[in-house]
């Protein structure tokens, strides 16, 4: 796709500006989501021409799926909490109960809770987005992965009927924090957690 490159001391090219552009995208889309963002603003923020955007993105959609690797990429992004489940350092049984966590609050969007960005995504998509679709489908699969693995690791009788009731537990109480903007549903979420792992484990101590 052609476009003009836009005039202005804010706009600019050169070195580190695919870097900026994911930056942005970042910021923009897990704050303000994918539809509501434009190129415009992308460029604005990324201080970079609409021409360069599309020489490093040929359209929204390889910029929509690029955002998406670099969460999933990003120990410190929206996806850390579930890095929680490959800590060597915390028991199997442990690292179920830490998945649910009561977040402290939304870094990119401050009081408003935002939710996960995977799934957010999935929504907007709305089967525009093949691709991105495709690689939401593929990132929440694996996480029913995890958890599945980390329930056989910590002993559970069933682990993948555990896996995947955590999974639904999990999504289930980010949706609703998202909906509500509160987090009490990852409190709730957490009793129901424990009640099902002690149920599947055995009421061990968490430490």
């Amino acid at each position: 796709m052609s476009a003009t490159p836009e005039a202005g001391p804010t706009k600019r090219g050169g070195r580190g500006a695919r870097e900026r552009i994911l930056k942005a995208s970042v910021e923009l889309f897990a704050r303000d989501g994918i539809h509501a963002t434009g190129i415009a603003k992308v460029t604005e923020v990324a201080h970079v021409s609409t021409r360069t955007l599309y020489q490093h993105f040929p359209s929204k959609e390889a910029l929509v799926s690029a955002y998406l690797e670099r969460l999933e990429s990003d120990p410190n992004g929206p996806a850390e909490i579930e890095t929680v489940l490959t800590r060597d350092d915390l028991e199997p049984r442990d690292r179920l109960i830490a998945l649910f966590a009561t977040p402290a609050g939304d870094a990119v969007a401050g009081p408003v809770l935002r939710g996960c960005p995977f799934h957010n995504t999935a929504v907007e998509a709305a089967g525009g987005m093949a691709d991105a679709a495709a690689f939401v489908e593929r990132h929440k699969r694996e996480l029913i992965a995890n958890l599945i693995a980390t329930a056989d690791a910590a002993g559970a009788e069933n682990p993948e009927a555990l896996g995947r009731q955590l999974a639904v537990l999990f999504e289930g109480a980010r949706a609703l924090a998202t909906s509500v903007n509160d987090a009490h549903p990852f409190e709730d979420a957490r009793e129901l957690a424990l009640k099902l792992i002690d149920d599947a484990v055995g009421g061990m101590s968490s430490g």
